[in-house]
């Protein structure tokens, strides 16, 4: 148990440009860009050393990182609130019925309107794990790890959480839905677009796109079949996201048709489910299995571990090692939740 979630510094630019560049594309929110990953972990900086309480247009960074070799193996982020300066578009799938009296027949139609209905929630994104440490329990640190940050700093965040997961994109790195309905209105490939908006924002979709609904039935089968569908490499995410109360509204993504996944942010598992409590002792573990989620520290000094925690009168006990990583001794309190 060497891994640390901790909150990301400026130093972290190249580990996290290392890392964009392996995301293999539609990773918007972790594009292989210096000048603006800079940008967001100078923002992130700023969100950190903030000392209000209130709700407000932030970013927070993190990265996972192997105490042992040092080497930063996975990063996450929040965003506290979407959609207060660039609007947060999506396409909401509808449905129309109609019926003709002459023909005596009921016709039901599927209908993508552009919207910003999910402007004001904060979001959950920007996750990427080093494939060679996809087990043990650290996928679930990382992702989960920022329900806990949630908790300990409610106020910061909006009462409805979503996260966007990438859609099917092929082996070439072109989107099926974005060649089937908004490619036709851009001069741009899909990855062109991906990357402008990571970088600009994603406004000149509004300013070009049709306003109007669009009928699905004269999209292409290939992009009609992968709306509101995960990349391949998403679905151990999208259970993930389930198992904590994430569901699929029907929103998706307005570039790969990706699932918009949301939840109230009070009934977040990890969120119902941690507790705050004492250091009632370090108690070395009779096994080395990590039984919880344990985090200490507000803002900058957040971090996160996997731990092995028992409930004793008074609080709790936890093994040295994960006391260690969180730098905490008898009398401290920290926040943990159930693996």
């Amino acid at each position: 148990m060497t891994f640390l979630l901790r909150t990301a510094r400026i130093k972290d630019l190249e580990a996290l440009y290392r890392m964009a560049k392996g995301t293999g594309g539609g990773f918007t929110n972790l594009p292989p860009d210096k000048p603006t990953l800079r940008g967001k972990l100078e923002r992130t900086a700023a969100s950190f050393a903030k000392d209000t309480g209130a709700l407000g247009d932030d970013l927070f960074l993190f990265i996972l990182e192997d105490t042992e070799t040092g080497r930063v193996r996975g990063t996450c982020q929040i965003m506290s609130q979407v959609g207060t300066i660039l609007p947060f578009y999506s396409y909401r799938i509808g449905r129309i019925t109609q019926y003709s009296k002459e023909l005596d027949r009921t016709f039901r139609a599927e209908l993508l309107t552009l919207c910003t209905d999910l402007d004001g929630s904060s979001e959950v994104g920007g996750l990427f794990l080093d494939a060679t440490e996809r087990s043990a329990g650290v996928g679930k640190l990382l992702a989960r790890s920022r329900y806990l940050f949630i908790k300990e700093h409610r106020s910061r965040f909006a009462d409805k959480t979503l996260a966007e997961l990438r859609g099917a994109i092929d082996d070439a790195g072109n989107s099926p839905f974005w060649d089937g309905l908004a490619g036709r209105f851009f001069d741009m490939t899909f990855r062109e677009a991906d990357e402008f908006n990571a970088r600009k924002g994603n406004q000149f979709i509004a300013d070009l796109m049709p306003k109007h609904p669009i009928y699905t039935a004269l999209l292409p089968e290939a992009a009609r079949q992968v709306m509101g569908k995960p990349h391949f490499s998403g679905r151990p995410a999208m259970r993930m996201l389930e198992n904590e109360g994430f569901a699929f509204q029907n929103y998706i993504d307005i570039f790969d048709g990706g699932p918009t996944m949301s939840v109230d942010t009070d009934r977040i598992r990890t969120v119902q489910d941690a507790r705050t409590v004492p250091v009632a002792a370090i108690v070395k573990a009779p096994d080395a299995e990590a039984t919880h989620l344990a985090a200490t520290g507000q803002l900058a000094g957040f971090r996160a571990c996997l731990a092995h925690i028992d409930t004793v009168d008074g609080g709790v006990t936890i093994d040295p090692a994960a006391a260690a990583l969180l730098g905490v001794k008898q009398g401290d309190t920290l926040t943990y939740a159930p693996l």
